[in-house]
């Protein structure tokens, strides 16, 4: 049994006892489709459930890596900028607090949840205490942990208004939902979240290289032109008069 590509088992450190009925799971799949697009670390060392997780938040629409122990973790929360880091407190080779201690203080924009088998009361103020946001104790609901993720990013996030505007086009993320001139512009969740992303930059230029840390994961391959074809796209769907520009050597802006 699954859910937006989790895999529920009975053996699993993820509760399968909330789920819906058929009608009621389209439902939700349908209002968590139109969630906002972000970067998330799974910092995990039972590869299953790690991949579980990620395979439910990529379902979501975030861009997700994963991490098999605290070193790893650690590399990459150093060189991506992660919006949320969901680390499990045992993990081997640098244990989970180091990470988290360490991440508090040089990512300090980045919301961390801090996943653990131990459910005590002072096991919850210990995490905090090393700098978590969030504490979330296994197993868990796969519904729980969505919702706890989007909180944190919208707190560690900037402050910007909850629809985006520019010239005749309107964004809202939180419906998932861009018109132009009032008129509905059906986008994939990749052109979607590029768009999101210039927008929200407010005329500022947003390099390449800035998007594909944003929008896709570490499995993209870094020289693809999967940005160029991206924005291709996007400017052929928004129509004219043209208002993505390409700012030759350094990426790209609203025009």
């Amino acid at each position: 049994m699954s859910l937006s590509g989790l895999s529920l088992r009975p053996n699993s450190q993820v509760e399968s006892s909330w789920m819906p009925s058929p009608p009621a799971l389209m439902k939700f799949l349908c209002r968590r489709r139109h969630a906002q697009a972000m970067r998330v670390l799974v910092a995990e060392d039972e590869r299953r459930l790690a991949d579980a997780i990620a395979r439910g938040l990529r379902r979501e629409g975030m861009a997700v890596d994963i991490a098999p122990d605290g070193s790893e973790a650690l590399t990459k929360a150093r060189v991506v900028r992660y919006d949320v880091l969901v680390l499990d407190r045992d993990l081997p080779g640098l244990h989970g607090d180091v990470v988290c201690r360490t991440v508090r203080g040089e990512r300090p924009e980045t919301g961390i949840l801090m996943l653990t088998a131990a459910g005590a009361l002072e096991d919850l103020i210990e995490g905090l205490s090393l700098g978590a946001d969030d504490y979330l104790p296994k197993p868990f609901r796969f519904a729980e942990l969505v919702a706890r993720i989007h909180a944190l990013a919208r707190r560690s996030g900037p402050s910007r208004p909850p629809v985006l505007h520019h010239a005749d086009i309107e964004l809202d993320p939180a419906r998932r939902a861009v018109t132009r001139g009032g008129l509905p512009i059906e986008l994939a969740r990749k052109e979607f979240a590029v768009l999101e992303a210039l927008m929200a930059a407010d005329g500022a230029t947003v390099s390449a290289e800035e998007l594909l840390e944003r929008v896709w994961d570490e499995h993209t391959d870094p020289f693809t032109n999967v940005v160029r074809m991206t924005i291709m796209t996007l400017r052929r769907k928004l129509g004219e008069p043209a208002v993505l520009e390409t700012v030759i050597g350094v990426g790209y802006r609203m025009a």
